[in-house]
């Protein structure tokens, strides 16, 4: 089994008793160093005292109210999401994933190996999609020349050269002077406005537009 680099340190969330107790064993096995694990009606009041690298939730095979208390929580910490194999799942659980720095969506039924590797993933700051989901990211060509007028506010433009430069929500909030809210608001719009699925994808398209130069 590949092991995790560093010795992170991970929250673990999942509603099943089993699937919890399972899922930090192997993270554990794998060389992370699990804080706590979880039920994911405990997860806000869990971030609130803990200081993790990483967070790790399993959607079970509902998942709605998870899905939702994700939406709820402002973290800027990486998140990997543990989903089941069909579209409407799917869907719910990146919209879900995109408020987060970065995140790997992984099915439930994932290997040692894989769950490991996508934890390495997002510790180097890195998007992890299982193979049989990457339908979900699939690269999509532009439809706007890269002349085309910048769709982004003055605001939202000085978030996105913030995300550039690799600054979680809690620092923009800092340097612009406004909520953390507030900025997971401008950050939300500017990858709807640039049909970008994650932080990174946001930043890519905006430098091939030449909203931002890198």
């Amino acid at each position: 089994m590949q092991h995790a680099s560093l010795d992170p340190h991970l929250l673990v969330a999942a509603d099943d008793l089993l699937a919890r107790a399972g899922l930090a064993a192997l993270l554990t096995e794998g060389g992370c160093h699990v804080v706590a694990r979880v039920s994911c009606e405990q997860l806000a009041d869990a971030l609130e005292g803990l200081s993790p690298d990483v967070l790790v939730v399993d959607l079970g095979w509902a998942g709605q109210g998870t899905i939702t208390r994700l939406h709820e929580i402002d973290a800027d910490l990486p998140l990997l999401l543990l989903a089941r194999d069909d579209d409407e799942a799917l869907a719910a659980a990146l919209l879900a994933a995109r408020q987060f720095p970065c995140f790997a969506l992984l099915p439930r039924t994932s290997d040692a190996e894989s769950i490991i590797a996508a934890v390495d993933a997002l510790l180097a700051g890195l998007l992890a999609l299982a193979p049989d989901f990457a339908r979900l990211l699939a690269v999509r060509v532009p439809s706007e020349p890269v002349d085309a007028p910048n769709p982004l506010t003055a605001r939202e433009s000085e978030v996105l050269g913030l995300l550039a430069a690799g600054m979680t929500n809690r620092a923009i909030a800092q340097q612009l002077g406004i909520t953390p809210h507030t900025v997971k608001y401008h950050v939300n719009a500017i990858m709807s406005k640039l049909d970008a699925q994650s932080r990174t994808e946001a930043v890519v398209r905006a430098t091939q537009r030449g909203l931002i130069a890198l």
